[in-house]
């Protein structure tokens, strides 16, 4: 039934990273999935929760989230229990983390179990489209294959990587699944233009669905010393040796990211299909990014948004201009697609075309020792 839980599936959530470019807003210490940056009232970790929980059951969401973050984050999700809470003891990027949690979950439930792994801190809309591709990937992934959900795209963006499809998978339940032939980096504008005129190419969105056993044993082939350490440390997750074996075990880890350790030499070698998703989907990677997500109700019709009181901010021939903004009132002259972020220690002024940009402030501050900052 399409309003029932999937049986035997659970959701990874990996919630880390620093989002550099939505600075001063997500810090370090604040992430931008802990913040609510689309003014539903709820932030981008329980929207994701949200979306994946009717599909899961209440007691099938993993998040794994760094030691740091560990108490935002239960603050955040009351209804998951302490076994739902997976905390790093440091940043090993994406295969550790993800990696970490199919081995438990394997622990817990056996080899078979079914997982897919969605970031915590993405835009996802039309959630029964989002669903269904979800259980097309999960019928995939139970024949045996490493599944991932490829965006329709839109335009010939740079700034995703893409999945090139091949011949259509044939797996019941997996209807519009192909095989991938290849993972391919953020092309330039030609060649995305390209990718785009060939009807087979999707943005990768880096949501993967795989049997938990699938994942380590191509992680065992890839990785030997990685799946190990990772079998080893969820052996005793749920035992009082768990911390003296992950403070033994995780800072010899290879730090890699899932896309390189498993995703493209398993596509090379066969065993990667795509889903198709038609949702929108954004992983409000800038501002530039975030402004058309913003609701546009009671807001300008210029383009305009603001995050936060629309009252205090003023903006004159200033069309497109993204505020956000706390306590202090802010006014715009004269800066079309102007984008002013007001936070209680910093402040950033920039415009949408160099939303890209904003990285190299946080490596500035970071240059003249400003860790406070950052």
């Amino acid at each position: 039934m399409a309003d029932t839980p999937v049986d035997g599936f659970h959701a990874v959530i990996p919630a880390g990273g620093a989002g550099t470019r939505l600075w001063p807003l997500s810090r370090q210490g604040a992430p931008k999935f802990l913040h609510d940056l689309t003014g539903t009232g709820r932030t981008l970790l329980q929207g994701t929760v949200d979306r994946l929980a009717p599909l899961t059951g209440p007691d099938g969401v993993l998040v794994v989230t760094g030691a740091r973050h560990v108490d935002a984050v239960r603050a955040q999700l009351p209804e998951l229990s302490g076994a739902q809470v997976i905390a790093e003891p440091s940043p090993r990027d994406s295969m550790a983390a993800i990696g970490l949690a199919a081995a438990i979950l394997a622990e817990r439930h056996g080899p078979g179990t079914v997982l897919g792994s969605f970031a915590a801190d993405h835009v996802i809309g039309e959630l029964p489209r989002f669903e269904a591709a979800v259980r097309a990937g999960v019928e995939a992934a139970r024949a045996g294959y490493v599944v991932t959900i490829g965006i329709e795209a839109t335009e010939p963006s740079t700034a995703f990587g893409y999945i090139d499809a091949a011949d259509p998978l044939g797996v019941d339940g997996a209807e519009g699944a192909r095989h991938v032939a290849a993972f391919t980096e953020k092309p330039d504008a030609e060649t995305a233009a390209a990718y785009l005129a060939t009807g087979h190419y999707w943005w990768n969105a880096g949501m993967f669905i795989v049997a938990a056993g699938v994942l380590l044993d191509h992680l065992a082939l890839q990785l030997p010393p990685l799946a190990a350490g990772l079998r080893r440390i969820a052996a005793v997750w749920d035992t009082p040796e768990r911390d003296e074996v992950l403070a033994e075990v995780w800072p010899t880890l290879t730090k890699i990211a899932i896309d390189h350790a498993i995703a493209e030499p398993v596509a090379a070698a066969g065993g990667v299909a795509v889903v198709p998703g038609d949702f929108s989907w954004d992983d409000v990677g800038d501002f530039a990014s975030l402004a058309p997500l913003l609701a546009a109700a009671a807001q300008p019709d210029d383009g305009s948004r603001t995050l936060g009181e629309e009252s205090l901010v003023q903006r004159l021939d200033a069309p497109g201009a993204l505020v956000l903004t706390g306590e202090r009132t802010v006014t715009v002259l004269g800066i079309p697609d102007a984008v002013v972020v007001d936070t209680p220690d910093a402040l950033l002024v920039t415009t949408r075309a160099h939303a890209q940009q904003v990285k190299g402030a946080v490596d500035g501050w970071r240059s003249r020792g400003r860790d406070d900052l950052l």
